[in-house]
């Protein structure tokens, strides 16, 4: 299977985060995907740079406000104070419930509060610089599947699928996923499926595809009542207007054995196969694995190789996107798993 891979995700290497009130080491760091490039390359695989500039469709997905203070963020912060440059910044509000979102403040830290779900999406210098060569590498792989290819894997940080039209959270900051999704149907898929297998709900990709009957979303994860992002991923969430019935949601309570696990992802094919989908992204969480730091599922190495053989029995042209998964010693052979599972299955 191609994959892309870009040099570009080191640029993105904040140094700390806040987890459980306390400052830590980030847990979404490069070492990931060097882990990931590594076992590839072991097992024979070949990996690519991304060829293909994805700013025509990432004005699809994303709003244009939002993708220029992505893009300017380090130098606005930087120009705020020249020891900027030594510290991250992170957003201290949010605008809420009554409090108006439509008016851009002139302030950083308000900005950063209005494109933030959260605090969890440290910025730093390099940040868009990695985020786009993940889109970019999204259209890629999209582009092989339009001349034929069946399957291309992004191998790419950081993941994307918490991020919404407007805003960046939970280390996402531009969602690849629904820039495979977007590049597929403006290439000429009638329908396209988008699965996501993270531990965590994809609440960026349900929202920009809530309303639309042509891309099917389909997620299992963790229940959001006690798990992040806590306020999306429910099963009453079915879809709205030309939407309602495209939007599949299977929640599962923490801890959750692998069987139950897998019945879900059976619940998610039967349901992606009645879609009649012309292709299928999938939003390749590996948290769910069992030794996971922030994650509670008990999926072990041999069970991604069952996910993969799993996909591949749908038998549908594939752009798999890399996103969580931050047991990074095991993320590489759990990743590759998936991957020549597939294949085997094809």
């Amino acid at each position: 299977m191609i994959t892309f891979f870009s040099e570009q995700h080191v640029q993105h290497a904040p140094q700390h985060e806040f987890f459980r009130g306390e400052r830590v080491p980030c847990f979404e760091s490069p070492a990931r995907a060097r882990y990931v490039q590594q076992q590839l390359v072991a097992r024979g695989h070949v990996l690519r740079e991304p060829d293909a500039d994805s700013l025509m469709v990432l004005a699809q997905v994303h709003t244009a406000r939002y993708l220029a203070f992505l893009e300017g963020a380090w130098a606005d912060w930087l120009a705020l104070e020249p020891g900027n440059a030594d510290r991250q910044p992170f957003p201290s509000v949010w605008p809420v419930r009554s409090l108006r979102a439509d008016v851009e403040p002139a302030n950083f830290t308000a900005r950063l509060g209005l494109y933030s779900m959260d605090n969890g999406s440290p910025v730093c210098a390099g940040t868009w610089a990695a985020a786009k060569a993940g889109a970019d590498a999204a259209v890629s792989a999209t582009r092989l599947l339009h001349a034929g290819e069946h399957a291309v894997f992004c191998a790419t940080r950081p993941p994307g699928h918490h991020a919404g039209a407007d805003f960046m959270g939970g280390y996402c900051f531009l969602n690849n996923a629904a820039v495979a999704a977007q590049a597929l149907r403006a290439q000429g898929c009638r329908r396209v499926a988008v699965l996501d297998v993270d531990y965590h709900h994809g609440n960026g990709t349900q929202s920009l595809f809530y309303e639309r009957a042509d891309v099917l979303f389909v997620s299992l994860h963790g229940d959001p009542r006690t798990e992040y992002p806590f306020y999306l991923g429910h099963a009453d969430e079915t879809g709205r207007g030309a939407g309602e019935g495209f939007n599949l949601n299977l929640p599962l309570p923490a801890g959750s054995a692998a069987s139950t696990w897998f019945e879900a992802l059976d619940v998610a094919c039967a349901r992606i196969a009645w879609h009649g989908a012309d292709a299928l992204v999938v939003s390749l969480g590996l948290d769910t694995f069992a030794g996971d730091p922030i994650s509670t599922f008990a999926l072990q190495a041999d069970d991604f190789s069952r996910l993969g053989e799993r996909l591949g029995r749908l038998g549908m042209p594939t752009v798999f996107v890399l996103e969580g998964g931050y047991a990074a010693a095991e993320l590489g052979e759990n990743a590759v798993n998936v991957i020549e599972g597939f294949e085997q299955a094809g």
